[in-house]
């Protein structure tokens, strides 16, 4: 998993993390995985392209890319942004890596030009290179006082399962995809 505060667990034990809890639920299924957690708290999507080629040193087989907050929290260019996942996407599928974007949506506070922009870049890209989308990563946790760290941005440990409990049918699609 390529991602920012979210993917890395920000607040939150090891054993807490959306990877750890993903990796327990996928295996209480049966499935027989590893989630490698490549989140590093904070960063953009400038950030994740410069270190794809640390993350890509596991040699994953499938990629859950979550990144995008923190493009939105400094208000950065959608295009950037769009660039950004664009290049990581074909980087990933150059390397015959199933790729999954997780989206995530831009504050209204931002104004409906920018929401509506930064927003259309991840449905854009998956059309683009015919990859899944989860739309909204945060879906069912966001502003949602007890699922949220005192910051009211990063989830604690429940709205980390609420989301993976939310993500796991998509998960699961994504890791059964041939081609």
């Amino acid at each position: 998993m390529l991602g920012d505060s979210l993917a890395a667990g920000y607040g939150l034990p090891q054993e807490a993390t959306f990877p750890s809890q993903l990796e327990a639920a996928l295996r209480a299924k049966g499935r027989d995985v590893t989630v490698i957690n490549a989140g590093v708290s904070g960063d953009t999507t400038s950030g994740g392209l410069a270190r794809l080629e640390w993350v890509l040193a596991s040699t994953p087989t499938h990629v859950l890319v979550e990144l995008g907050a923190n493009d939105m929290l400094r208000a950065v260019s959608p295009s950037l942004t769009r660039q950004n996942l664009d290049k990581i996407v074909k980087d990933l599928k150059a390397k015959n890596i199933r790729v999954m974007l997780a989206g995530m949506y831009a504050s209204p506070n931002l104004g409906q030009v920018y929401t509506d922009a930064f927003r259309s870049v991840y449905t854009d890209l998956s059309k683009k290179h015919g990859i899944m989308l989860y739309p909204f990563f945060l879906e069912g946790v966001a502003a949602k006082r007890d699922l949220n760290q005192d910051d009211g941005i990063h989830p604690n440990e429940r709205g980390v399962t609420v989301i993976v409990g939310r993500i796991l049918p998509s998960i699961e699609k994504f890791l059964d995809e041939k081609e």
